[in-house]
């Protein structure tokens, strides 16, 4: 057996020949003798083509001047973390300016009933009437594409006003609150100016208007309404209150049917919008007895997650009204769950409240209060009065102003969301009166704006935000707060600070909050495709670590992260790869620790073996330069050599032509990564005869008649992300247009991976081939037409093996058939004695069907072509259950927890018909298969 067939080896019985009745089994000779003749020819092709023998050959003259270092991975992921927390103190600081200038404004400011004042309308800037001038509040606006924003226009001088649909745009209050934020607008510039990294700058003011930078046009939705209110957002909402335990009280008796009903739901879901990630709630009904809407929640306090607060909206929207209301039992559950919790030390263990939601209370109510909160009222009591009728309002209105609470009365749809926002300034005094300015991070988020532009795992945000208080003395005992002022940071940000070429081909980063949710992980998948759109999913914000890290088990790792401590552990993993058709089993070392002064924790992962180690070479600049300028060579535009995001000169530069300047000395301000840099010159130079040795067999095409036969192209990469590639047949004839351009996120090297060819040859010893085909269709609908085929380059030194390159070639399936069929050609002198009807034998022959499969059991010829690339299970079951049965291939059971189910029935709410994997039986296991080699 030839050097380097560790997959035509396992083919020589995969060879796969379905009988007749007439016929006689093949020898298990002959099609031993058809797999070796295969494997030899295949192999000298793609070693004669990609150059993979030349390739290593020049690795190893320099294994000499090489040096491998081993990775301390805790100490890689403490550094990582303290340019993390370095970072983002640079974004609370922006914030905490912006706070000092908004409060410092309000102090200064007296307020003017009959202030007239014209500001830049965020909906109105630019429009014009009929008579070619600018309509009200909306004078000119310069606006310009920024790059930093993503394309968007934006005006980077000044920034704008956005105010809901149900807010006057010149209400008093909105006036004298716009006029004293312009304060801001100098604050916002200078901000940006310090530190170019920050996106989004913003103040929310507790009247409804929101400001922000840089300033933008808004466009309301097909109907016309601005639904967008800043009260509404995470960072407002817990910016603006501590954390809470709140039990809603809902009254569902006779009364209550009809339009009071439907106001009451209204009421419940809004609340539950008001809630995020670090409050607690469950939501009793009422009426002739004590209901707990989610039975299952009986006498506790749940997350107020995403995923819960949807499934308590789904069964407030069931709740129908009967029977007659009777508060006093239903008020002294709520007082006995938030006691028990309170007790515990469970909970938010800062604010309690009930929220009570009736058209009435008639019977004595007074001695539940005396005996549960009074004299010290450690729960506050909300009352929200439904309907029209006013008959019981005062008993509504005493319920909550003897229990620190506040009393609303709701008579229309229209008035839920307005008085619902008042209870955030209730719970929000004391803070305020202490002058709290307590830093809030979020969970990560999708910023709307980015959404059309940006791959999925560069779509997230957090936002750092603080409360706004009044100072005046005269006004200082009230707690009044003026709003909520905050800043996105782009969690790719924070990725910048945790190089790939550090972590090795399979490692990676990942962080996530205290409470367990994931802010950013390569395996996180926040998106579905609806039709042909892509759509965040609706818990896509809520995905906890034990969902994407799901072997580990007894949430050790999990658990360490949320408590915010150093250290590490060990998994044997198995990583899906190839969109889940296959699997590559590894050994992961996690080590993790916390973001100083942030909810976050980060995590690094090292595999085993190749993640251990980084290579370190060393080549002259003036040397590695010249490789550089070759027109075969690209470096990987995700990753950072040099920072080109930051001067506006440097953002059209790619990552070659800033390598490029910055060694030539003609941009000497760019920042670069000196330890990649070196590795990048080392690798052009280690590299170089490779465009030689492809440029040679194109030139002598004549000769190489195997060229014609399918070969189309060479490539090759480095883990300093270095590619290289030559074309063998023109860019019109190629099968696969995609590969190795930005389209085909898996053949490239990104922010989040080596590409798919790199990562499955690494697993394989140096020389052994591996063969990856698209399982997406051709461009034509038809089957693929090409497989990828890869092999990996290493290193010895001092013992220690690194990992330095892969290389492959495409190749037409044509040709890989045509060499079967070859191979399978018979003598004319064969002995076929025995072998009815066999004879010459050869997988040409009408009675037969051929199969040739890779290693994870999918097929690479097959004489029905539709047949290319499936699994051969599906094709013949009953074979591949024998090849099971035989130890030939393995099950391998993978879990996702990430799936999203749709539901087909009629669904009679606005709630979303698509539910989490919580609520939703497991998702269907997948056949994942490696052979037994493997």
């Amino acid at each position: 057996m030839l050097p380097g067939l560790f997959l035509w080896l396992f083919l020589s019985y995969n060879c796969l020949l379905p009988l007749t009745e007439s016929q006689t089994k093949i020898p298990i000779e002959t099609v031993t003798s058809w797999a070796d003749t295969f494997g030899a020819e295949l192999y000298r092709i793609i070693t004669k083509f990609s150059g993979s023998l030349l390739l290593q050959k020049k690795y190893k003259d320099v294994e000499p001047t090489l040096k491998i270092k081993e990775v301390d991975g805790l100490e890689l992921v403490k550094k990582f973390s303290e340019e993390m927390e370095s970072m983002l103190r640079r974004k609370v600081e922006a914030v905490e300016r912006l706070v000092e200038a908004a409060e410092d404004a309000d102090l200064y400011h007296e307020f003017n009933t009959s202030l007239v004042f014209d500001y830049y309308n965020a909906v109105n800037i630019n429009e014009k009437d009929e008579n070619d001038n600018y309509v009200e509040l909306g004078d000119e606006f310069i606006l310009e594409p920024n790059e930093h924003f993503n394309n968007l226009l934006v005006n980077t001088t000044y920034s704008d006003i956005q105010l809901p649909t149900n807010v006057y745009n010149k209400d008093p209050d909105i006036l004298n609150g716009v006029y004293m934020s312009e304060a801001l607008n100098p604050i916002f510039v200078d901000n940006f100016e310090r530190d170019p990294t920050l996106t989004w700058q913003y103040f929310g003011s507790s009247t409804g208007f929101f400001r922000l930078y840089p300033g933008i046009k808004w466009v309301p939705d097909q109907n016309g309404v601005l639904s967008f209110d800043c009260r509404n957002r995470g960072w407002y909402i817990q910016a603006a209150t501590s954390p809470k335990d709140i039990v809603i009280v809902v009254d569902i008796s006779g009364s209550m049917k009809g339009l009071r009903m439907t106001i009451a739901k209204h009421t419940i879901v809004t609340i539950l919008d008001t809630l995020g990630e670090n409050d607690f709630v469950n939501v009793i009904a009422y009426n002739d007895y004590v209901h707990y809407i989610e039975p299952c929640f009986k006498g506790i306090l749940v997350q107020a997650d995403r995923d819960n607060r949807e499934h308590f909206k789904q069964l407030v929207d069931e709740l129908q009204a009967k029977g007659v209301g009777t508060v006093n039992k239903a008020v002294t559950e709520s007082f006995k769950i938030l006691r028990e919790f309170r007790d515990a030390g469970r909970g938010g263990l800062c604010n309690q409240a009930i929220m009570l939601i009736t058209d009435g209370a008639m019977e004595d109510y007074k001695f539940v209060f005396e005996k549960y909160n009074w004299p010290d009222r450690k729960v506050r009591v909300f009352t929200y009065l439904i309907g029209r009728e006013v008959s019981f309002a005062q008993n509504v209105k005493w319920i909550a102003c003897n229990n620190k609470g506040y009393y609303t009365h709701i008579s229309t749809l229209a008035d839920v969301q307005e008085n619902v926002m008042e209870y955030l300034h209730v719970l929000s005094r004391p803070m305020v009166i202490n002058h709290d300015h307590d830093i809030i991070w979020t969970e990560a988020y999708m910023d709307s704006a980015l959404f059309a532009s940006q791959a999925q795992s560069l779509l997230l945000m957090t936002t750092v935000a603080m409360p706004v208080f009044s100072k005046k003395n005269e006004t200082r005992s009230h707690g009044i707060l003026l709003g909520v002022v905050g800043s996105d940071v782009p969690l790719r940000e924070l990725l910048k600070l945790a190089p790939r070429y550090k972590l090795g081909v399979h490692g990676y980063a990942f962080l996530n909050t205290n409470n367990g949710y994931i802010l950013s992980h390569p395996d996180l998948r926040p998106l579905y495709k609806d039709g042909k759109k892509l759509k965040p999913k609706p818990n896509y914000n809520s995905v906890d670590l034990s969902e994407v890290e799901w072997e580990d088990l007894d949430e050790v790792l999990r658990t360490a992260m949320i408590n915010g401590e150093t250290g590490y552990l060990s998994m044997d993993v198995k990583v899906p790869v190839d969109k889940g058709k296959r699997v590559l089993f590894l050994t992961n070392d996690y080590f993790f620790t916390d973001i100083s002064d942030t909810p976050f924790s980060l995590g690094v992962v090292l595999s085993r073996g190749h993640g251990e180690y980084i290579l370190l070479g060393n080549t002259s600049v003036e040397e590695g330069l010249h490789d550089l300028l070759h027109p075969d060579l690209t470096l990987a535009n995700e990753w950072i050599y040099c920072i080109t995001d930051i001067d506006p000169d440097h953002r059209k530069l790619s990552q070659l032509e800033a390598v490029i300047r910055f060694l030539t000395g003609e941009e000497p301000d760019l920042e670069c990564d000196e330890e990649l840099v070196q590795e990048v010159l080392f690798d052009a130079v280690v590299t170089a005869p490779m465009e030689a040795y492809w440029t040679s067999l194109i030139l002598n095409l004549a000769e190489n008649s195997d060229m014609e036969e399918g070969v189309e192209m060479a490539f090759m990469g480095t883990r300093a992300g270095l590619m290289r590639s030559a074309f063998y047949v023109g860019t019109e004839k190629l099968s696969n247009r995609k590969f190795l351009t930005r389209e085909d996120k898996e053949s490239i090297f990104t922010m989040d991976h080596f590409p798919l060819w790199y990562r499955r040859a690494a697993e394989h010893p140096s020389g052994s081939f591996i063969y990856s085909i698209p399982f997406e269709e051709a461009s034509d609908g038809g089957p693929p037409e090409v497989v990828t085929v890869s092999t990996s380059v290493t290193v010895t030194v001092g013992g220690k093996t690194g990992l330095a390159a892969a290389v492959g070639v495409q190749i037409n399936l044509e040709l890989i058939q045509r060499k079967l069929w070859t191979a399978t050609q018979q003598p004319n002198d064969t002995d076929c004695s025995g072998v009815e009807g066999l004879c010459p034998l050869n997988c040409q022959d009408d009675t037969l069907n051929c199969f040739l499969i890779d290693n994870n059991g999918f097929i690479l010829v097959s004489k029905v072509s539709k047949q290319t690339g499936k699994f051969f299970g599906e094709v013949d079951g009953s074979v591949m259950t024998q090849l099971l049965n035989m130890g030939m291939f393995k099950q391998v059971k993978m879990f996702d927890y990430q799936a999203m189910c749709k539901t087909h029935h009629h669904h009679h709410s606005g709630a979303r018909p698509l539910l989490s994997p919580i609520y939703a039986f497991l998702a269907a296991v997948k056949w994942l298969i490696t052979d037994f080699l493997m």
